[in-house]
């Protein structure tokens, strides 16, 4: 008898376990408030711990190739559900839980009780995002989708008012558009090939005859536009800097994942049903994306520049963040995907924590400091302190000034920390990549080169006037009152991006192995297809 190890149901609990503990949150009583708060946060703590040990599982290779399969209700793939963790699953369900554990502790001050069902739709959000990670099936995929984007609308409108219903609205109704575009490209991608598992799809891609191949193409270019909306690319992602801009913090600060299961869509998708096995099919689409992804990065600088609100420049650095992902896909260097991983994990952390910052360093200026400060820069008004120079700065201020320069080094990519790395290794990668081709260094490399630095240099430009009117500009300012459950989750943030920087070599060790195993795309369609099925043992005999 074939029986499955425990270890082997560690794959599907992170779906599992959101998905319990928010249907038993339902029914209680919202005056139970620390029950609710308690029970979502002991959830989303195992959570972490999963994720922590699964990528632990995966990088020491428990299971063959560091690919682990689960299938669901016993049916041998592709036939059945098969969930899938590697390396990259294991790093975006980390990543995902520590984000999520940040803003759970953020919003227990305040937060989770000025809506119904806040923590019901945080874990059902959290099984949808962990469910996409997993899945290795182009439908359950889009249920996943789904379950994490209803979620999704319901926390948009959390805490409702007018500017939240009508930036909500919009974000129901791009988001409904672009799931009718998913549906659409799976259903030609499945006439087309007769499969929607990936690992299946990517070892019959280079048989397939030229008709059905045209309308995989179809069905592909399809299923990238839904993927790209999510993720945001220029000009399918309109929508982001008024939802973000208009989201409380905490759901902001989850935006920021969410918005990367787009880009890990792409990725995942394209390098294995795309890759160097694909046949004449091969690098398709890889150049559009490349293209596609400069043009979000041009978009997004100019939209920071020109944006005064603090949510709505997290919102274009969010674009910023997605294009250079993209274009960095559509290189699909190894080296480069690295440096591009590594990008994600600390643009990711810093983002996040900005859009927690942000709510606390409203709390400096007086109503109203926001239009005069605009109104004095336009006039040229100047402004003379009358307190005397060198006066010291209260410690909630100081750690406020610290924690929010540190997010705009990383958001810009500018020195000493993991922002910096990341751009700087792309460079690195990027050139290296083209120096060992014949004809030297293209016109696109050096172009997405100087829009990376271009990018860089507008989000500095506009998070530095930022500080300068938050922290500065206002006059005498009163600290404002935080409580540790605010402060902690800001600095754990940054302190994991400062982190990141400290332990760049082991990062880039790990996340080199992780690009390794997405080259070869054939050893997932070994694993998955070869995960045979639990045997059970036959009835038993004599009982007559």
């Amino acid at each position: 008898m074939n029986t499955m190890p425990w270890l082997q149901h560690l794959i599907v609990l992170p779906v599992l376990l959101p998905l319990v503990v928010g249907a038993l949150l339902i029914p209680v009583n919202h005056s139970r408030h620390a029950l609710k708060l308690g029970l979502s946060l002991a959830s989303t703590v195992l959570l972490w711990l999963l994720a922590v040990a699964l990528l632990l599982l995966v990088d020491g290779e428990h299971w063959q190739g560091g690919i682990g399969v689960y299938l669901a209700s016993n049916w041998a793939a592709p036939f059945g559900i098969a969930l899938m963790i590697d390396r990259l699953a294991a790093l975006m369900l980390v990543l995902t839980a520590t984000i999520a554990l940040a803003v759970l502790a953020f919003s227990a001050q305040r937060w989770d009780r000025v809506g119904v069902h806040f923590h019901s739709l945080f874990q059902f959000m959290l099984m949808g995002l962990n469910g996409a990670f997993l899945t290795n099936d182009l439908f359950n995929l889009f249920v996943f989708f789904e379950v994490m984007l209803a979620a999704s609308y319901g926390l948009v409108l959390h805490g409702y008012n007018l500017r939240r219903i009508r930036a909500g609205m919009q974000y129901i109704a791009v988001n409904l558009v672009a799931s009718l575009l998913f549906l659409i490209g799976v259903a030609l991608i499945y006439a087309a090939s007769g499969t929607l598992n990936i690992a299946d799809l990517a070892t019959r891609v280079a048989t397939l005859g030229p008709q059905d191949a045209w309308l995989l193409r179809i069905g592909a270019v399809i299923l990238a536009l839904a993927f790209l909306t999510k993720g945001a690319m220029w000009p399918l992602g309109f929508w982001l800097p008024t939802t973000y801009a208009s989201a409380s913090a905490p759901v902001g600060a989850m935006l920021v994942v969410m918005t990367k299961v787009g880009v890990y869509a792409v990725l995942r998708v394209w390098l294995a049903v795309f890759g160097d096995e694909a046949g004449a099919l091969g690098g398709f689409g890889l150049t559009a994306l490349t293209v596609g992804g400069m043009a979000t990065l041009l978009f997004g600088a100019i939209g920071m520049l020109s944006s005064e609100d603090g949510g709505r420049m997290a919102g274009y650095g969010a674009i910023i963040s997605s294009g250079t992902l993209l274009a960095v896909i559509g290189q699909s260097g190894s080296a480069v995907l690295a440096s591009g991983l590594y990008y994600l994990l600390g643009s990711t952390l810093a983002m996040a924590a900005f859009m927690l910052l942000i709510e606390l360093t409203e709390r400096i200026r007086p109503p109203g400091a926001a239009l005069l400060a605009i109104t004095m820069e336009a006039f040229a008004i100047e402004d003379k302190p009358e307190d005397p120079v060198g006066v010291g700065i209260p410690g909630t201020l100081a750690f406020l000034g610290l924690s929010y320069a540190a997010c705009a080094l990383v958001i810009s990519g500018m020195p000493p920390l993991s922002g910096f790395v990341a751009k700087f290794s792309l460079f690195h990668a990027l050139l290296e990549r083209a120096t060992a081709t014949p004809g030297g260094v293209p016109a696109l490399t050096w172009t997405l080169i100087a829009l990376m630095v271009l990018g860089g240099l507008a989000a500095i430009i506009a998070l530095m006037r930022l500080g300068v009117r938050t922290f500065w500009a206002s006059g005498m300012v009163a600290p404002p009152r935080l409580q540790v459950s605010e402060a902690a989750p800001v600095g754990a943030l940054v302190l994991l991006c400062v982190l990141l920087t400290l332990q760049a070599g082991p990062a880039f060790d790990y996340l080199g192995r992780t690009t390794a195993d997405l080259a070869r795309s054939g050893d997932y369609g070994t694993r998955v297809l070869g995960e045979p099925p639990v045997l059970r043992a036959p009835a038993a005999e004599g009982l007559q």
